[in-house]
């Protein structure tokens, strides 16, 4: 007699609401012990709060940055108000020498200074800016903590650094002949609004060089054309005038400019030759609406892709 084997039936394949089922067990227990997702992104107040808890961090890690940028060179850090004078001096021999704008502006020597630091404080913070993640991948691969601390970071050592500028700043306006004034007290709500603008800016930037490498090499020619647009070494009340040979719709837009308001509000605070009738009207409401713009807007866009920093 022949043995016959049957082969024992498969087993039934696991239905979809048993594999929901699991995946709700995982989420139940993960819930229970008090676990997340690993680098997910957190709500907008909770954010808020990660990134003030490390605000010593964030200063500790603008002062080092600071320390170390100029650690190589001979002069150390006094290249910090070398770098800027010197751009000042070739602006003056090509702008007020050879092209005769210092003809139009009284104080020129202290308008064109004081438009060159404040324009490189806005230049380097979102230079530093856009390499703030893809420089950095390091840090933020290794480490937990909120991204949109490195370039705050970066602004602030930017902030440090105009400081240090601006005590020469102030050497040129008295050897200049402008006296020191109450107006001089101004400059500190502008820079302050100025550093926001610079921050929301920047954390823009920075999630953009996330993601475009080739935004690095691209900005220096941006920021050299905004440069020019921004009345660092020329007049753009003068510019603008009544005889002036510019479409009318040009004019109100260079006084808008941000870096244009930002320089001169500076200019406003600290020489005495330059007037109020040479702002853009309500100029405080704009320095500000820009700051707010940038600041919350570039804020609240950086922390959108929180989660994907570092990856990829």
């Amino acid at each position: 007699m022949s043995q016959v084997l049957d082969t024992p039936p498969p087993a039934p394949a696991a239905t979809e609401p048993a594999a929901a089922a699991s995946s709700e067990d995982l989420a139940a227990l993960a819930a229970r012990h008090g676990l997340s997702v690993s680098g997910a992104r957190p709500s907008l107040p909770r954010y808020l709060r990660q990134l003030w808890a490390r605000r010593h961090f964030i200063g500790a890690f603008a002062t080092a940055k600071l320390t170390a940028q100029y650690s190589q060179a001979k002069l150390g850090q006094v290249w910090q108000v070398m770098t800027p004078l010197l751009n000042a001096a070739v602006y003056y021999f090509v702008f007020g020498l050879l092209m005769q704008t210092s003809r139009h502006v009284e104080d020129y020597v202290p308008f064109l200074v004081t438009g060159v630091f404040v324009w490189t404080f806005t230049q380097s913070s979102l230079m530093a800016g856009t390499r703030a993640v893809s420089g950095n991948l390091g840090l933020v691969r290794a480490l937990h903590f909120p991204r949109a601390a490195l370039p705050v970071s970066f602004c602030l050592q930017q902030l440090q650094q105009l400081l240090f500028s601006l005590a020469a700043l102030a050497v040129i306006l008295l050897a200049f002949g402008v006296p020191p004034a109450p107006s001089w007290a101004l400059a500190v709500p502008a820079l302050v609004l100025q550093f926001v603008f610079n921050a929301g800016a920047s954390m823009v930037l920075a999630r953009l060089g996330a993601r475009i490498p080739d935004l690095s090499q691209l900005m220096p020619f941006l920021l050299r054309t905004w440069m020019y647009a921004s009345g660092v070494m020329y007049s753009i009340h003068h510019m603008a005038g009544e005889q002036s040979d510019l479409p009318p719709w040009v004019a109100p837009l260079l006084q808008a400019n941000p870096a244009a308001v930002y320089i001169d509000l500076m200019r406003f605070a600290l020489i005495d030759s330059f007037h109020a009738d040479q702002l853009p009207d309500h100029v405080w409401l704009l320095a500000t609406g820009w700051a707010l713009l940038a600041g919350v807007g570039g804020f609240i866009y950086f922390w959108k892709a929180e989660e994907t920093y570092g990856r990829g």
